[in-house]
């Protein structure tokens, strides 16, 4: 497998997060790495992913840190816990008997299992 590096002009450090854009919500996203490089995504280092921004106007949504432990989380918990979704005991709201939307955030929505 080859190392891909930050995208970031003069930097040779390995990437470790990567940075998309949700041009109709006025998104800028930092998630982990992804499995492979992609048109229109920037792969990051450590430090410039620790110093991305937005441009102005916009929101930046880190759905993961590059420097937070993804041990034990899988990557829906891990989304989850990006966009606040959970109460502070880190439960996901009570399902009713009907799927419904719990919390939306953007075009991102949850919806309730009714099992």
């Amino acid at each position: 497998m080859i190392e891909r590096q930050c995208a970031k002009p003069a930097c040779s450090q390995p990437a470790v997060a990567t940075l998309t854009f949700a041009y109709a919500d006025l998104q800028a996203v930092l998630g982990p790495l992804a499995p492979d490089a992609e048109p229109g995504a920037y792969d990051l280092c450590q430090e410039h992913a620790r110093r991305a921004t937005a441009p102005r106007g916009w929101e930046l949504v880190q759905l993961v840190g590059p420097f937070e432990s993804r041990q034990g989380k899988d990557d829906m918990m891990a989304l989850v816990d990006a966009l606040g979704l959970t109460d502070f005991a880190g439960r996901l709201p009570e399902a009713s008997a009907e799927p419904a939307v719990t919390r939306r955030k953007g075009h991102l929505a949850v919806v309730a299992d009714p099992n």
